[in-house]
């Protein structure tokens, strides 16, 4: 059965290597349990509903990736879209988070159209195969970075703005915890050398386990004033009926009390960002994993952007911000995951997880930071296929742009409009005018117009 449904002789691989690829992204995922009901809080909406509706959320979306695309890709709230539902929308424009959602809800009817209409489509296809490439790289390079936060290796620093942490200072909790993702690092890298399978899970597993030994001989010492918790996990079931307190809300809006340029302004900046964070995940996992045709072309990209599409409406009726497609989906590729039965293991955990979230809540970040850090390498390999030679210059130019921006600005979108930009205005100046595609234009037109006004 699950061979008729997910075709995965046709996609070389198997059963086991598809489950342990679901559970690898869900673990590399699952901090998204915790923060985003720690940051929507902040905009007045209950923790225990967000949480609720997060799982849910998830699970629709990452099934509707599974059964509707066939691709293992994983879906949750998306990082940045909920900071800036809460500390823009909330907390800066003086919103209620019920228009927020509403403007989520409203986001997501666009896309579904727009995904219907082939416009998310024609966009992907139009981004020249270097570029693409290019932001495989910046994705790399990108999630190896947050894996350097995670792990507390990477910390802000007045005069460089980050440099690398004290690991002897407070070394009972964020010390000790730095060390770990260290020692996690090379677990991970060493088992995924010498070719064991399951090596990125093994190694989040073997790191937490490692933490937990320290906690228990006294070496790490929780710390809730500075946000180090117990790392063993908590048994206590979920309050399911906090979830009234956020479902369908996003309709209990007076729009006469709403601005309404501000509120097309709000649609308008989750749209775009989520579009473009959406379509940078697709291009830099795709090509990762070899899915793009010889035209660069991903040929099952309208029923992935659709179940996006449907994951954020139905994430805005819950109670929880734009849903999108997980970059941390690359750690499941890396294991091997290539069909929808990886994102159907992880949707079904992320439903389980509704149960046992004080479980799932309890993997630490140090934990999960070394699998992002060896998946950023394995992504960041692609770059190899990029011509930096002379003759080249007009792509390799916007193409290191791109993945310079990735990581340095913190923001998949902001590469990608970098080097769409860059793209559009070197091959121009420098008369190749017939490798720009015509929607290259518009896009550039419209990164150009977003800075200017948002």
């Amino acid at each position: 059965m699950l061979e008729k449904i997910f075709k995965l002789k046709q996609n070389n691989t198997n059963v086991k290597t598809e489950i342990a690829a679901g559970i690898t992204t869900f673990m590399t995922m699952a901090y998204i349990l915790a923060v985003n009901p720690s940051v929507l809080s902040d905009a007045g909406m209950d923790s225990t509903a967000v949480l609720i509706a997060t799982c849910l959320a998830s699970f629709i979306g990452t099934t509707c990736m599974a059964l509707m695309a066939n691709l293992p890709f994983a879906l949750s709230a998306g990082m940045g879209l909920n900071a800036f539902l809460t500390y823009t929308v909330v907390k800066g424009f003086g919103y209620s988070w019920q228009v927020a959602l509403f403007a989520v809800f409203i986001e997501g009817i666009i896309f579904i159209i727009l995904s219907l209409t082939k416009v998310r489509e024609a966009i992907f296809d139009s981004i020249p195969l270097p570029l693409k490439k290019a932001v495989s790289v910046g994705i790399g390079l990108y999630i190896a970075f947050i894996g350097l936060q995670n792990a507390g290796l990477s910390v802000g620093n007045s005069s460089t703005l980050v440099s690398i942490v004290s690991f002897t200072d407070n070394f009972k909790t964020s010390g000790i915890c730095a060390l770990l993702a260290v020692v996690g690092v090379f677990i991970t890298a060493i088992l995924y050398i010498k070719n064991v399978k399951g090596s990125i899970l093994i190694g989040i597993i073997a790191t937490w386990i490692l933490g937990m030994i320290c906690q228990a001989v006294g070496i790490y010492v929780p710390n809730a004033a500075t946000e180090h918790y117990s790392l063993f996990p908590s048994f206590h079931m979920t309050d399911f009926s906090k979830l009234g307190e956020t479902f369908g809300q996003c309709f209990n809006v007076d729009m006469s009390k709403v601005g309404i340029f501000n509120f097309i302004v709000i649609i308008f900046s989750f749209l775009f960002v989520d579009l473009f964070d959406t379509l940078g995940t697709l291009i830099g996992v795709s090509t990762k994993a070899g899915m793009l045709d010889k035209d660069g072309k991903l040929p099952k990209i309208k029923p992935a952007l659709l179940a996006d599409s449907v994951a954020t409406t139905a994430g805005a009726i819950l109670g929880t911000s734009t849903t999108t497609t997980f970059v941390e989906s690359s750690a499941g590729v890396a294991v091997g995951g290539r069909t929808g039965l990886t994102s159907l293991t992880t949707a079904i955990l992320f439903l389980i997880s509704i149960l046992f979230a004080p479980i799932f809540t309890a993997i630490p970040s140090f934990a999960t930071a070394p699998a992002l850090i060896i998946v950023g390498f394995l992504m960041f390999s692609t770059i190899t296929e990029i011509k930096f030679t002379s003759d080249n210059y007009t792509t390799a130019i916007p193409a290191y742009l791109c993945v310079l921006a990735m990581p340095l600005f913190y923001s998949i979108s902001e590469g990608i409009s970098i080097g769409v930009i860059s793209y559009v205005l070197i091959n121009l100046i420098c008369g190749k005018r017939k490798e720009i595609n015509p929607l290259m234009y518009v896009l550039a037109v419209l990164f150009i117009l977003k800075y200017i006004f948002l």
